[in-house]
């Protein structure tokens, strides 16, 4: 995968994915949004984040990878001349994100009435945890409250006496910014035949229920248990868990179907001595003799009997190992890329090959002059003369 800086002009166009042409205007905020402006950027379009200036709590600076691939613009939003340029860029641009609470852009005069009477195509992106409206829109939240009332927190992690949080992978990035792309390209498909825009709202709870439909569709089925560690998927069942070596690191089992169950106690050398994986009552047999084998080696020493056959086992390692992987190596899962290790843009294209373009800004408006002036807004100069825009 390309992945050289190279000189690339900012403006429309500036990456060399699916989403080439695509101009996005990121009013700036942390987390999700990020993210899934990092994902259309990866992707090939011109996004132009509008910052604070000074940045913000948690921004991050050179080393943020969720700000990479777009320039950053300092604009002081509390002044309407400010405001006035933002609706300059939405004049031109096809998307517009933000992930402020609820109300907020309409006070500033850029909510989604200000912006689509000056862009009637415009796709207007909400990032929100509980959403636009309901009894607790207004309310601060983080992560692990958004998943918490959609019933996927309660199921999380395998100890029976409390749940674990997967840090802010469920919520913020997979019920949040996965969805809130979704709902833009979609937007944006749908713009394309209708020529009008709309709103997409969209919110961590919804899109986190979402992700949890097959977990919904177990309930339903009257064959799950509401309770951890008690179904096929979430470590009931010996053959689909996690076992520590003799080193203390883990392995992941997930030898679900017969076939490969078959090939994993095989491997595994128990293949004459296992009870019957159906057998409930000696689930707690299965499980210890699963453990003690495992005890006996090394990670290092069962990733070479299990790896690249059919078992479905593999090692758990952590990210600073995983990026040497010879399996993701092959690939270029990660890259380098302006002396930083990191993931390459996903998924793949046949034909439009993402790359990876600017880096994350070390500052909030490093940026500015050169964006501003690339996205056709007038009198630059003069905006940075008057601490409208600030040029860090």
């Amino acid at each position: 995968m390309s992945n050289e800086p190279g000189q690339r002009p900012y403006g429309l166009g500036q990456g060399t994915g699916p989403l080439r042409g695509v101009k996005v205007v990121e009013i700036a905020g942390i987390g999700p949004g990020p993210h899934a402006c990092m994902i259309l950027a990866d992707l090939g379009a011109d996004v132009i984040r509008v910052e604070r200036p000074g940045g913000q709590l948690l921004a991050g600076g050179k080393e943020n990878l969720l700000n990479r691939g777009r320039p950053s613009v300092a604009l002081d939003l509390k002044n309407p001349e400010a405001t006035r340029t933002v609706l300059e860029l939405v004049a031109s641009a096809d998307v517009l994100v933000e992930g402020m609470r609820p109300g907020v852009t309409e006070r500033l005069g850029l909510g989604p009435d200000d912006c689509l009477a000056v862009n009637p195509r415009l796709v207007y992106g909400r990032m929100t945890g509980w959403g636009q409206d309901g009894p607790l829109a207004h309310a601060a939240g983080h992560d692990m409250n958004y998943i918490a009332i959609t019933g996927t927190l309660f199921g999380l992690g395998q100890d029976k006496a409390r749940p674990h949080f997967p840090s802010n992978l469920v919520g913020d990035f997979g019920g949040g910014s996965t969805y809130l792309v979704i709902g833009i390209l979609a937007a944006l498909l749908e713009a394309r035949i209708s020529g009008q825009g709309q709103v997409v709202d969209a919110a961590i709870v919804d899109g986190t229920a979402h992700l949890n439909a097959m977990t919904a569709a177990f309930l339903a089925s009257g064959a799950f248990r509401e309770e951890r560690a008690a179904n096929l998927l979430d470590g009931g069942e010996p053959y689909y868990d996690i076992y520590e070596t003799a080193d203390g690191r883990h392995m992941s089992v997930g030898a679900l179907e017969p076939q490969f169950y078959d090939e994993f106690v095989r491997l595994l050398g128990i293949a004459d001595t296992a009870p019957d994986r159906y057998d409930a009552a000696q689930r707690d047999a299965l499980r210890t003799l699963i453990a003690e084998r495992f005890r006996s080696r090394t990670q290092a020493e069962w990733v070479e009997v299990f790896e690249g056959t059919d078992a479905c086992v593999a090692g758990i390692i952590p990210i600073s190992e995983a990026v040497h992987h010879p399996h993701l190596a092959a690939r270029g899962t990660f890259v380098e890329h302006d002396g930083q290790v990191q993931p390459a843009p996903a998924p793949r294209f046949s034909r439009t090959e993402p790359s990876l373009t600017l880096p994350p800004s070390p500052a909030a408006g490093s940026h500015t002059r050169e964006a501003l002036t690339a996205w056709g807004v007038a009198d630059v100069e003069g905006l940075l003369e008057r601490g409208v825009a600030v040029q860090a």
